[in-house]
């Protein structure tokens, strides 16, 4: 599919389909949906990425991990968190009771900006439907999007991360959390605190959906 030919409405109306027929949902649509990404090349990133990065997880999870972008491990290996950062989301999901496996988790960009750089605004544009659609097909309780890139992308705001954190928002009528990415707490680590804050109010939440 040629994703500059496939409006933002349009997405919303896949989108509302599947929230308003969940037993519609089958490994089918994921294929689809993973062929779809895979033949993208609705922008440039196409041209320098080795493979895209489509999600890896519970596609039926609770909880939704919503990061930026593929780095260079990601770009290599096809999956979302890998290497450092993907092991220290890994421990942070453990010290709330989630293993890896139970969560399902993607990025903005299914391709890797070249040299890690941040994602352009027409990037996140033009890649934007694949998310939604991958949200309404997992049907998440919750949303939590890590680090300042993801949570402006999907919340249409410039309001810094501080200021976003410990707040629950909506995205689509889908409660939704921000925190910390752990790429950002490798290098920030008295920030980890605030971070676990923000895993403890990620368990309070479920409890009370």
């Amino acid at each position: 599919m040629n994703m500059t030919k496939l409006s933002y409405l349009q997405a919303m109306d896949i989108q509302s389909w599947h929230l308003k027929n969940p037993l519609q949902s089958s490994s089918n649509d994921w294929d689809r949906l993973r062929t779809e990404v895979a033949n993208c090349t609705a922008c440039d990133l196409c041209k320098t990425r080795t493979q895209t990065v489509f999600g890896v997880g519970n596609t039926t999870a609770e909880l939704m991990i919503i990061g930026e972008a593929p780095g260079f491990y990601e770009d290599q290996k096809g999956e979302p968190f890998v290497g450092r950062a993907g092991q220290l989301l890994n421990a942070m999901l453990d010290s709330i009771g989630f293993e890896r496996s139970t969560v399902y988790i993607a990025n903005i960009l299914k391709c890797r900006p070249p040299e890690n750089r941040d994602p352009r605004v027409e990037e996140i544009a033009l890649c934007s439907s694949f998310l939604e659609k991958q949200i309404a097909l997992v049907q998440p309780k919750l949303l939590l999007a890590v680090g300042r890139i993801a949570a402006h992308a999907l919340l249409n705001t410039k309001t810094t991360l501080g200021q976003l954190r410990g707040k629950l928002h909506q995205f689509n009528n889908i409660p939704l959390l921000i925190t910390y990415h752990p790429a950002y707490l490798l290098r920030n680590t008295k920030d980890k605190g605030k971070a676990y804050q923000d895993l403890q109010l990620v368990y309070r939440t479920l409890q009370t959906i």
